[in-house]
């Protein structure tokens, strides 16, 4: 079966993360459509110990994160905590697991994104969503704090004064604004958003998969720092390849 047929891939399980791999992209489908993709624990932990085999797979390159039934992720599933209120937050969260990725990671963000879904789809190396994906940091509204990285994350994707204007208020914004806010790298239809993915992955797996890895850590590494500590960072790096030619 495609990976390209998610709600088949999802529909032939009841597992909270479905798993499925092919020349070498390895797609992980947030499979709790009941309650719009809300993480439970057990989808947490299931999310990093799969991160955690994409890492050390050889065969691995590219890793696409999307969600079940037209629909990302609601965030963390508020009922799965309150029935266990004694339980501590299972680490690595999925923005850690997200981030310690040394892999390209792509958000394919269709419907709502909201809130833990939002930190997660941050964490990603990018996002590409559809024309009706909704966005949200919903903390305010429901009482809680971030935890997953959305405060430091959110700033440095759309800037303060619109990250403040999203978490203060809790409002959600369309597709198109997420576009012009730089949320989102493309826009397509819920029926490209896969292909798309897969195009883009399949473009990253035509390069040099060392640069690839290296100008994505030291990208990470340096968002936010000064621009002589980011340069001197690259510089480094491109010393210490040099001596190896």
């Amino acid at each position: 079966m495609s990976i390209l047929d998610v709600e088949s891939l999802a529909g032939r399980t009841d597992d909270p993360l479905v798993i499925a791999t092919d020349s070498g992209v390895r797609l992980l489908i947030i499979n709790r459509p009941q309650v719009r993709n809300a993480m439970s624990y057990d989808f947490r932990r299931a999310y990093a110990e799969a991160l955690t085999a994409a890492e050390v797979d050889t065969e691995v390159k590219v890793v696409i994160v999307t969600g079940a039934a037209g629909q990302f992720s609601a965030g963390v599933d508020l009922k799965d905590m309150r029935a266990n209120p004694g339980r501590p937050m299972f680490r690595p969260h999925p923005g850690e697991a997200t981030r310690a990725l040394g892999k390209p990671i792509i958000a394919a963000v269709d419907g709502f994104c909201l809130t833990g879904g939002l930190e997660l789809a941050l964490s990603c190396s990018f996002v590409i969503a559809t024309d009706r994906a909704r966005f949200a940091d919903t903390h305010a509204k429901i009482g809680r704090f971030p935890g997953w990285g959305l405060s430091a994350l959110l700033p440095r994707v759309v800037g303060p004064r619109r990250a403040r204007q999203m978490s203060l208020t809790g409002e959600m914004i369309d597709a198109q604004t997420a576009y012009e806010w730089g949320l989102v790298n493309e826009l397509t239809s819920p029926e490209r958003l896969l292909p798309r993915c897969l195009e883009l992955a399949m473009a990253m797996q035509a390069c040099d998969e060392s640069s690839v890895r290296l100008q994505l850590d030291v990208m990470r590494r340096n968002d936010g720092a000064p621009l002589d500590v980011a340069i001197a960072a690259e510089d480094a790096i491109y010393r210490r390849r040099q001596l190896q030619i």
